[in-house]
């Protein structure tokens, strides 16, 4: 039987790999301190999980929705409004099945098989993965510590900026945890207008900043509509990872042209989603302000912790995730995951499941509480003392 090259030469992800041993190691009795995958331990708001369960005994919401409703949409111009200063135009928005669904999809409307794509690297593996399930190619753009994980549009050689048809761009940053300030994002649309380049910004951690205020969105300077466009999904924000609800936001023509590839693959999001979607954006953002605290204070106390061990980690600007160097030499990540795991039950992520620039890095989820991210420490500094 012929199994296409894609999925031949494809990788499984490495979180799958880190969970089967995970549970095996859990059955044996053992306590596992799990920071990989990056799904919130706290819960939605209560406003929102009602509004979820007042809607599911309606039959009407278990038919294909094909559209979105006028409230949904009325919700989202309201909140990136009010949030951002940006005006949302009905035909500058789509729901999505959560962002990495949209990135796995929206370069079958911007490539044809060869075009060229530009990326940082590290960067999320869907970002690579997206533009090869177009039969596109992906340049790979190096982001230096040294230069805040930001891209640096002036290592990007002219003949590859002619050639390509979309440039990534990711701030707050996922696994970086990076923040872009005004001046990047200005010479980020200057880039992209000189070389005719389509810009997709993914911006699901713009309420999750640690130092200064929350992120803010690529749509509100000038220029941003005319080259690309946004995707902003609820999920870290309102810790509704399971339910999936993003939205692509910005340039009308992209938005038309996703908006007919899609009507060829799908039906909508379920009635319960735009429930839950219009709840966590109309109602109290209480959630919001207080998850921020949360992971403000967990990275706090985790990042104190590995200090204490002697680990010298940097503190991490945002997201729910933290970036560090290793802090053996000359052991592959992905051992180091392994072997962490098997001997001090800590589980997180390799940098090199995030692209050849993150080997030598280590991505921890802050998804414990500070007590158990402060013994997740403990347990790191006793495995380091061993290989000592």
């Amino acid at each position: 039987m012929y199994i296409s090259k894609l999925a031949s030469t494809s990788k499984a992800n490495i979180l799958q790999a880190l969970e089967a041993r995970r549970a095996e190691l859990a059955a044996q009795g053992m306590d596992i301190i799990n920071l990989s995958a990056g799904t919130p331990d706290r819960p939605p708001a209560e406003h929102v999980m009602r509004a979820i369960a007042d809607a599911c005994p309606d039959p009407a919401n278990y038919r294909y929705t094909l559209i979105e409703p006028p409230a949904l949409i009325n919700a989202v111009q309201s909140w990136y409004n009010t949030r951002y200063g940006v005006g949302i135009n009905p035909d500058e928005m789509l729901s999505l099945y959560g962002s990495q669904e949209g990135f796995a999809h929206i370069f079958h409307v911007l490539c044809d098989p060869g075009d060229l794509v530009i990326i940082g690297s590290p960067g999320y593996p869907v970002f690579f993965f997206g533009p090869l399930m177009a039969g596109a190619k992906v340049y790979k753009t190096p982001l230096s510590h040294e230069n805040g994980f930001l891209i640096d549009f002036d290592l990007i050689p002219p003949d590859i900026a002619h050639r390509a048809r979309v440039i990534i761009a990711s701030y707050p940053s996922n696994p970086l945890g990076a923040v872009a300030g005004l001046d990047f994002y200005e010479r980020l649309i200057a880039f992209a207008k000189k070389y005719d380049i389509t810009v997709i910004h993914d911006n699901a951690y713009s309420e999750i900043v640690h130092d200064g205020p929350p992120g803010g969105s690529f749509l509100a300077i000038p220029g941003a509509k005319d080259v690309g466009v946004e995707f902003n999904s609820l999920s870290k924000t309102y810790n509704l990872t399971g339910l999936r609800i993003s939205f692509a936001l910005g340039n009308n023509q992209i938005i038309g042209a996703f908006r007919k590839l899609r009507s060829n693959i799908d039906y909508g999001l379920s009635s319960l989603d735009h429930a839950a979607a219009i709840a966590a954006l109309t109602g109290s953002q209480d959630t919001v302000e207080q998850n921020r605290i949360a992971y403000r204070e967990r990275r706090n106390a985790f990042c104190s912790s590995l200090s204490k061990i002697g680990w010298d980690v940097p503190m991490t600007p945002a997201t729910m995730f933290t970036w560090f160097p290793m802090p053996i030499q000359g052991m592959p990540s992905e051992d180091f995951c392994l072997d962490l795991l098997e001997k001090a039950g800590v589980i997180c992520v390799p940098g090199s499941s995030f692209g050849e620039g993150g080997e030598g890095w280590l991505r921890f989820a802050l998804i414990q509480p500070p007590a158990r991210l402060e013994e997740a420490a403990r347990r790191i500094g006793e495995y380091l003392a061993m290989k000592r």
